[in-house]
């Protein structure tokens, strides 16, 4: 049976990815965005880093997190995506008439979500190296910062498949997963926590996981292995991908009694 899951789950993960090298642009676009604002972020913003307040740190380091976490986010509603067309052209419910395993079907388009993700990541990463980007942690740290991206993505993509399922419709698959880049913004994107001002914005900042994100990639970026703060962005993202596959696995169960 565990065999059987794992072929299975294997066939379908590189149908999804042959599915979408047949389709680059349904990838590109997210690519070329998460480039653009880091490249616009570097050039516009670098200049702060020489305030007091930053300890002369590389402000490249400091924002390219927010651009693999939007790539991450974007990078995984491709999952929903692939869920919807499988769907609607009558695929999902032929392999439902298969053997193939449950799990499987759901599995494969997240799995290769996140294949998707990991070479986005890879290329914005060097893009930042060409634009001068410095590791404290060096390539160990550039992996945690790659091992991070992916487990955030997947939390995404679990979400994007439990929406797919659960409606069975591109645009709203698409809106359910762009709700979460205000994410992004409601977290220490530009400043650290502590330049933070309105105090409604640290409430959010606070109690919203994204911040965790960057500050585990910034802290191994920027100043080292400090154990703590690495650990609670591998929290937040537990906690994410704990929820979110649950969901996806329950929107599965439902979808797969109705087909």
């Amino acid at each position: 049976m565990g065999n059987s899951v794992w072929k299975d789950t294997w066939l379908i993960t590189l149908r999804s990815v042959k599915t979408t090298l047949r389709n680059p642009f349904s990838f590109i676009p997210n690519l070329m965005i998460s480039a653009f604002f880091l490249l616009v972020y570097e050039g516009g913003l670098s200049g702060i880093s020489q305030l007091p307040m930053f300890e002369g740190a590389n402000y490249l380091a400091f924002i390219l997190p927010v651009s693999i976490v939007s790539a991450a986010i974007g990078g995984a509603g491709g999952a929903g995506q692939g869920i919807v067309k499988d769907i609607e052209n009558g695929f999902f419910s032929r392999l439902l008439l298969t053997p193939a395993s449950r799990l499987a079907i759901v599995l494969g388009p997240i799995i290769a979500g996140m294949l998707q993700l990991f070479i986005q990541t890879l290329l914005i990463i060097g893009i930042a190296f060409l634009l001068g980007l410095e590791v404290e942690t060096g390539f160990g740290g550039i992996l945690f910062v790659l091992l991070i991206a992916i487990g955030w993505g997947l939390a995404f993509a679990g979400y994007s498949a439990g929406v797919a399922l659960r409606t069975k419709n591109a645009q709203a698959a698409q809106a359910g997963t762009f709700i979460f880049f205000p994410l992004i913004f409601l977290s220490t994107t530009f400043v650290p926590y502590e330049l933070i001002e309105a105090q409604w914005l640290k409430v959010a900042a606070t109690i919203n996981p994204t911040t965790y994100i960057f500050e585990s990639m910034r802290t191994v970026l920027i100043d080292g292995w400090i154990f703590w703060d690495l650990m609670q962005g591998v929290i937040a993202i537990v906690i994410a991908c704990t929820i979110t596959i649950t969901f996806a696995a329950v929107s599965a169960k439902k979808a797969v009694s109705r087909g």
